[in-house]
């Protein structure tokens, strides 16, 4: 009875395979329009030799079989929370199997720490993707240099723009528009090496380790480039519960892999043959009536690119906050039947201000691959050490084996952050900064929470003692539904207890409502909500959603039916605790934080708009903490 089932899950079809190569592999895709011309040019001054060359390409060749296909594709996708990839399952995994309060605290360190660096990472894509594209126009248009700044202003404005309509429409073209790119890129490599097929010794190791061990130090810068080829890797990982790790896996082994290392060997062989072809060597390895033509097809795929790196900022922002490392956020959803495919208004703001200072400040591709790689090595390292704690103990791996593998790539990963750390005075200290500032807001928010949690505990009375008191109370009870919402399931609601003092009535039938964020990427139906009655007239309910999910309160009530709850969402009155927030006169966080704390509490979302409760049914009860 089970075997049909993984028959079916194991047969690939063609349009998972379509839109593994248009969301997927964008990034690592669009990478041969950078990543070799920024590693040779690291040897024009000492006169650029056939041994570097093929050195570089044998860098090159191994850092995509190693990282890329060895670790990502082979190991780490193994570890999926119930389908899920990315820097954060794999955080939850790696917490699930830590014991100690202490551990938990670091690996969640570690993970928000990765997250952070994607986010820098995905400000320098869309920079540097599309100005590497219409730079093409210099070789196949050079007349029309001086308009390769306001073209690609152009194209990153006009994306981010039509974010908040949604990738639907649009979506359908982007695996055509990829498979169209990786088949081009590889047919020009090919012919390349056709015409100069020595150059595919670069494939034996013995080249890479000579250019590493002749050229000493300048081999340790050539590495911050060389790391390029491998930008995207993560993706792998984060899109796994879109498609599944079998499309991802088969698209990357027999056509995305093959692609690009036919058009960086072919690239090699047209720096070989020609060394003034350094100059851009991926638009000069086409004839010159293909140039225009694939000028056009690289910004397609650039913006492809950018569009599936601002997608997964959207979700990991969404993740953030569902994991209280956020504060509530816009969440809008742009599809009526996909889940994942949503809009952050205050997101897409702040990475278009990002794109277009980098844009600005940088104004060339050049000069952004000195910023670009260091988030993206950074990532790497934090998902090594995760990997490292999740293979040992949820997969029982032998401490040899867990320590040696992820210990190997631990150490090729920190060794390609170190080199691109040579690069923090020429702009690797933007995506550092922006981390930093980043990770910074979430320890913040995360810390005040928390406080603001042990305070409101204090004060509040424990739910337990309210029932016992309620029969002797005498409280006059009114008709209808009213719904309290709570974020502690054993302690009344602030609303609750300023309704009685102010009101003085209670009303026949009470919820209490907590959602509950849990570390697994979405909850099943039977486990999304669980009733208990506590006194006649009055429940408790949890709602239970996962990091990739948004709450919808009312259409979880709709559905407590079930279990013999009868709920109208639209006729009951909802009451929330609107809090006022200002420091105590000892408080336990800095001055500087208390006020990055109170700037966020009061500009984020409300818990009306968050929880999708209809606003003309809401009644707000203000309260003052000092925390």
């Amino acid at each position: 009875m089970t075997a049909a089932p993984e028959h079916r899950r194991d047969r690939v079809s063609m349009s998972a395979l379509l839109g593994v190569l248009g969301i997927v592999y964008g990034d690592i895709g669009t990478s041969p329009l950078y990543a070799i011309k920024a590693s040779l040019e690291h040897f024009k001054e000492g006169g650029l030799e056939r041994a570097d060359v093929l050195g570089v390409l044998s860098l090159i060749f191994w850092s995509l079989i190693v990282i890329v296909t060895i670790k990502y594709i082979l190991l780490v996708m193994r570890a999926d929370n119930r389908g899920e990839g990315g820097i954060l399952a794999l955080m939850t995994l790696a917490q699930r199997e830590t014991k100690s309060v202490r551990g938990r605290a670091a690996v969640s360190i570690v993970g928000i720490c990765g997250c952070c660096l994607f986010f820098g990472d995905g400000t320098i894509t869309p920079a540097i993707s599309v100005l590497s594209a219409i730079e093409g126009l210099e070789i196949a248009a050079p007349a029309f240099k001086e308009y390769v700044l306001p073209l690609s202003l152009v194209v990153i404005i006009g994306l981010f723009l039509v974010q908040s309509r949604g990738t639907a429409s649009i979506g359908a073209l982007f695996g055509p528009v990829m498979t169209l790119w990786f088949a081009a890129i590889g047919t020009l490599g090919l012919i390349e090496i056709i015409h100069h097929p020595s150059v595919l010794l670069a494939i034996l190791p013995t080249y890479g380790f000579q250019v590493l061990m002749h050229h000493g130090f300048l081999a340790f810068l050539v590495l911050g480039s060389v790391v390029l080829c491998v930008t995207g890797a993560e993706a792998l990982y984060a899109d796994m519960g879109h498609f599944g790790r079998q499309p991802i896996r088969m698209a990357w082994l027999y056509f995305v892999l093959p692609c690009l290392l036919l058009n960086y060997f072919g690239q090699g062989a047209l720096v070989l043959s020609d060394p003034a072809t350094l100059s851009n060597p991926f638009f000069l390895l086409g004839p010159d009536w293909l140039r225009l033509p694939m000028v056009l097809l690289a910004t397609a795929a650039t913006v492809i690119a950018s569009q599936a790196m601002i997608s997964g900022a959207y979700s990991m922002a969404r993740q953030c906050t569902q994991m209280g490392f956020l504060p509530r956020l816009t969440v809008l959803h742009t599809s009526a039947s996909e889940e994942g495919q949503i809009y952050l208004p205050q997101v897409n703001a702040a990475l278009l201000v990002g794109v277009l200072i980098l844009v600005f400040a940088f104004r060339t591709s050049d000069s952004l691959a000195s910023a670009y790689g260091i988030a993206v090595t950074g990532t790497f390292t934090c998902t090594s050490i995760l990997g490292m704690l999740v293979f040992r103990r949820r997969y029982d791996w032998t401490r040899i084996a867990a320590f040696g593998a992820f210990g190997f790539f631990f150490v090729i990963d920190f060794t390609y952050f170190s080199s691109n750390g040579l690069k923090i005075p020429e702009g690797g200290w933007v995506p550092l900064a922006f981390g930093l500032s980043l990770l910074t807001v979430m320890l913040t928010w995360k810390r005040g929470r928390t406080l603001l949690l042990d305070r409101w505990q204090t004060d509040s009375m424990p739910l337990s003692s309210f029932l016992a008191r309620l029969p002797q109370s005498r409280t006059h009870r009114v008709q209808g539904l009213a719904v309290f919402m709570t974020g502690d399931q054993d302690r009344v609601p602030g609303a609750l207890l300023h309704n009685l003092k102010h009101n003085k009535v209670l009303h026949e039938r009470v919820l209490f409502v907590t959602v509950q964020n849990v570390d697994v990427p979405e909850v099943r139906a039977e486990e999304r909500a669980e009733v208990t009655e506590l006194a006649p007239g009055i429940h408790r309910v949890i709602i239970r959603y996962g990091f990739m999910e948004s709450p919808h309160v009312p259409r979880e009530l709709a559905g407590l039916q079930a279990q013999g709850l009868t709920v109208d969402p639209m006729q009951a009155s909802y009451f929330l605790g609107r809090e006022t927030l200002v420091a105590a006169k000892a408080s336990k966080l800095p001055k500087w934080r208390m006020g990055l704390f109170l700037y966020m509490s009061r500009n984020s979302v409300s818990a009306t708009e968050f929880f999708r409760i209809p606003s003309d049914r809401v009644v707000e009860l203000g309260v003052r903490i000092a925390i």
